[in-house]
């Protein structure tokens, strides 16, 4: 399988991270959806990351398409993501809080790296920091409340990944006002997730958009 986007992205790297975590073998080719858009659009008509292209050609695209497709090959003993009842709705709780959270952090950089600074409108901007700031702050929450045990369940799951996958990005991306100190309970959960082989396989510089890196660059 191929895996196409830079693990900059905490959508591409949580699709990554699932792949390490669940042992499926994958070429990773790191493109960027600014320089490689054409190539992308090859897989991709929306020309966005991330993208999986299966061994017969068959191409999935959005982040939780491809990782339902990953715990459905895994099967229901191996899926990251509970299969059924509440620690499934809790889960997908969490991912969906996660996802929000990231999505406004992206759409705060976009409106800095790509409009001129005598467009940008700040009400819009501090809207997107404030649903941010809420959502890490209903994550942290949740995370303190589980103390030293996963976010749901028993195990690492999908609430982790993501979560954690989502964490590092903003804190690198934005640096989310000292995070790591207002927000410690996610602080704590990230640590505990980066230092797992199948993350740090995946952990990259964060580079702003805009801003095009080589494929060499981009790996250290």
């Amino acid at each position: 399988m191929i895996l196409i986007g830079m693990f900059d992205s905490p959508f591409v790297r949580r699709v990554a991270v699932s792949l390490n975590l669940l042992e499926v073998p994958y070429e990773h080719r790191n493109w960027s959806v600014g320089k490689d858009f054409e190539l992308i659009r090859q897989f991709n008509p929306l020309g966005r990351v991330p993208t999986l292209v299966r061994p017969d050609g068959e191409t999935l695209i959005d982040s939780t398409a491809i990782l339902d497709f990953l715990d459905e090959s895994a099967g229901a003993h191996r899926a990251l993501l509970p299969r059924s009842g509440k620690e499934r709705r809790d889960a997908l709780r969490v991912i969906s809080i996660a996802l929000g959270a990231a999505e406004k952090g992206v759409l705060q950089l976009y409106e800095v790296a790509f409009r001129p600074e005598e467009k940008r409108y700040e009400p819009w901007i501090e809207r997107c920091r404030n649903q941010m700031h809420g959502a890490l702050a209903e994550l942290d929450r949740l995370a303190q409340s589980r103390g030293d045990a996963w976010m749901v369940g028993t195990r690492l799951s999908q609430a982790d990944v993501t979560v954690a996958c989502v964490f590092t990005f903003l804190y690198d991306a934005l640096q989310v006002s000292q995070s790591w100190v207002i927000y410690a309970g996610l602080a704590a959960l990230a640590a505990r997730c980066e230092a797992l082989p199948e993350f740090r396989a995946t952990r990259v510089p964060f580079h702003p958009p805009g801003h095009e890196v080589s494929t060499q660059e981009a790996m250290r």
